[in-house]
């Protein structure tokens, strides 16, 4: 797969979301909140996990970090995946939305595996 096909994979994926969305100002409307679901979920579960880890230590930083790194990385898969051409708002919250909740998801899975063994 090279750089320039991904354009063409990427429209073919998310234009009939497109049209979906166009359809009515309801389905706008879901995206939207849906969005905003995600990332208000996306956002409690970091601070949950982060609260509940206590104070930065040796330990705890490095597990900071790499949610940092997760966070980092679906925003770039996300920049790689997602059209920019149409509907680049609802996209770029579903970026956002998305990489908060992966970081979380894996600051909850850190948590069970670390400390409550």
């Amino acid at each position: 797969m090279t750089f320039e096909s991904m354009p063409v994979i990427s429209n073919s994926i998310f234009y009939p979301l497109k049209i979906w969305a166009e359809k009515s100002n309801d389905n706008w409307n879901m995206l939207i909140v849906s969005g905003f679901i995600l990332l208000l979920v996306g956002g409690v579960l970091i601070l949950v996990y982060r609260n509940k880890m206590g104070k930065s230590d040796e330990r705890t930083s490095h597990i900071y970090l790499k949610s940092a790194f997760v966070m980092l990385g679906g925003v770039v898969l996300c920049d790689l995946i997602f059209p920019k051409g149409y509907m680049w708002q609802i996209f770029f919250l579903f970026k956002y939305s998305l990489a908060f909740f992966a970081s979380g998801i894996y600051l909850a899975v850190q948590y069970k595996r670390d400390f409550l063994n």
